[in-house]
C-alpha cells in the first residue's frame, strides 16, 4: 500500500514539473535509463538501498554515475528521493510517471497472456481490435503461459478479459458441482 502512495506522490510532483518545463519525454527516458542501470547492478542496489550509507554518500555515487548523462531536473529529483529515504521506490516512481505520461498521450498499456506464442499477424489483428475497443493507442506486451491451455487473457489497466480455456473449464466444473 505504501509503495503505491509514495510512488504516486513523487511521480505526480515530477510530472507537473515535466509538463511545466515541457520535458515529459526526456525525463521519462532518463528515469528509465536510471532504473535500468540500478536494476542491472547488484552492487549499486546494495549501496543505494543500504540504511547505514548516508544520503550524501548515495548522492555522490549517483552524481558520479549519472551527472553527465541526465538533466539537472532528473538529478535534483534523484537527490530529493535519496534525501527523503525513498530510493527503494525509484522504479515504482518511474513506472507511475510513465503511466501518467501515457495517459496524457492517450496510450493504454495492455498485457496479453496466451497459451502459445502469437504470430505477427495475430498480434497485429489483436492490436487493431484493442485499439478500436479502448479508443486509445495500445502498447502491448506479450507473455506465454502454457497453463492457460488455449485462448487469451487480456489486461487493460484494471480490467481483465479472460478468454482462456482453463477459466472456461473451471467455470464449467463449478456449474456441474452446483447442479449435482
Amino acid at each position: 500500500m505504501l509503495k503505491g502512495a509514495v510512488a504516486g506522490r513523487y511521480a505526480e510532483a515530477l510530472y507537473e514539473i515535466a509538463l511545466k518545463e515541457k520535458l515529459v519525454d526526456q525525463l521519462e527516458a532518463e528515469l528509465k535509463s536510471v532504473v535500468e542501470v540500478i536494476e542491472g547492478s547488484e552492487q549499486l542496489k546494495k549501496v543505494l538501498f543500504h540504511p547505514r550509507i548516508t544520503a550524501a554518500e548515495k548522492k555522490e555515487v549517483l552524481n558520479g554515475l549519472f551527472k553527465d548523462h541526465i538533466s539537472g531536473i532528473a538529478m535534483d529529483f534523484l537527490g530529493l528521493v535519496v534525501d527523503r529515504q525513498r530510493e527503494v521506490y525509484i522504479a515504482d516512481i518511474t513506472a507511475y510517471f510513465t503511466g501518467l505520461a501515457n495517459k496524457a498521450r492517450n496510450i493504454s498499456d495492455v498485457q496479453v497472456t496466451s497459451a502459445v506464442e502469437l504470430t505477427k499477424e495475430e498480434k497485429k489483428k489483436l492490436a487493431a481490435v484493442l485499439a478500436k475497443s479502448t479508443g486509445k493507442k495500445v502498447k502491448l506486451s506479450y507473455n506465454v503461459d502454457k497453463e492457460l491451455l488455449g485462448g487469451l487473457v487480456v489486461r487493460v489497466g484494471d480490467k481483465v478479459i479472460d478468454g482462456s480455456v482453463r477459466t472456461r473449464l473451471q467455470t464449467l466444473r463449478e456449474h456441474l458441482r452446483q447442479i449435482s
